[in-house]
């Protein structure tokens, strides 16, 4: 019997209640971190620009000189085109984009004549997508006023701070998530043994951080899979498996549905190794739709919802 997989009648409250729980806390942390990330896109974008003379002289060169600027130009374009898709779109190799946007520079093995034609074909369909709502001169064949190009830089911006602040968001949250758990535990006399102990020697009443379980792979592998609290229960009897908790947070439905494989992949090696009895939860707050959830209970993966955190005690904690 589980604790809140087999109880979708719960569900639709229970997603309203996370959703609300998420929103109040990103309301309170977020607008700092936005708007100093904000103002430093805004600047980059600005600068962007000017050298391209907004816009109107994007070209392989300019691509060439300045690879950084490639992540702004996609959120240039109607509608916004992800890195994947840009890749598609252009016929290119997706280690040019990955090196332009994540190392800020180009392929050091890529041939001149192949490299000069991949950027022409990018910034030919920036061109040819870019959002004339935001650059209305662009249609109008004329230059910006100065409010013009600030307007737009700040909407591109806006875009791309999406991707910028959204790690420091989610990693701020999992902190705030962890914190609640150990309160929680130590709170019922549980022990922290983070750096102390291993999965293997985790004694009753004892919980620790970051620990890595061993697993197996389909090929039979073997594989170390960190899990975020590991807490074996105070009466737990010889040779009892501790519970594995990994905390979740979406601030969006869209990207949970895409990241829902992760956790049945994880079960599977832990199953293969440590056998059916594996007890894996989920910690969750934030934007889960019961698609998702219904994904995960077919797993036999169970959660708890941060709102209701002592359902933890349910699980022989």
């Amino acid at each position: 019997m589980g604790v809140n997989l087999d109880k979708p009648h719960r569900w639709k409250d229970d997603i309203a209640a996370s959703v609300d729980l998420y929103n109040n806390w990103f309301l309170r942390f977020a607008p700092k971190t936005y708007r100093e990330k904000r103002e430093k896109a805004t600047a980059d974008v600005e600068a962007m620009l000017k050298r391209t003379k907004f816009l109107k002289d994007l070209s392989a060169e300019e691509l060439r000189s300045n690879p950084s600027i490639l992540s702004a130009l996609r959120m240039c374009t109607a509608p916004p085109i992800a890195r994947d898709r840009l890749v598609g779109l252009c016929g290119i190799s997706k280690n040019l984009v990955n090196n332009m946007e994540l190392k800020y520079r180009l392929p050091p093995r890529m041939s001149e004549s192949e490299l000069e034609e991949e950027l022409s074909k990018v910034a030919n369909m920036i061109i040819r997508l870019l959002d004339t709502d935001i650059f209305p001169w662009l249609k109008e064949g004329r230059i910006p006023t100065s409010e013009e190009a600030y307007r737009a830089a700040t909407i591109v911006a806006d875009r791309l701070c999406g991707a910028n602040t959204d790690p420091i968001i989610r990693n701020a949250q999992e902190k705030r998530q962890l914190r609640k758990i150990k309160r929680w535990l130590e709170s019922r006399g549980f022990k922290d043994m983070t750096g102390r102990t291993s999965f293997e020697k985790l004694g009753s009443g004892e919980f620790a951080f970051r620990l890595n379980v061993p697993g197996l792979m389909e090929d039979g592998k073997p594989v170390n899979i960190p899990v975020d609290v590991v807490v074996m229960p105070k009466e737990a009897e010889h040779g009892e498996l501790p519970l594995l908790i990994e905390a979740k947070s979406a601030g969006d439905f869209t990207n949970t549905n895409k990241r829902r494989k992760e956790e049945a992949t994880k079960v599977g090696q832990l199953r293969r190794k440590l056998g059916q009895g594996v007890r894996y939860v989920l910690f969750l707050c934030g934007y889960f739709d019961s698609g998702y959830l219904g994904y995960e209970a077919a797993e036999g993966i169970d959660w708890v919802w941060e709102h209701r955190i002592d359902d933890l005690g349910e699980f022989g904690l």
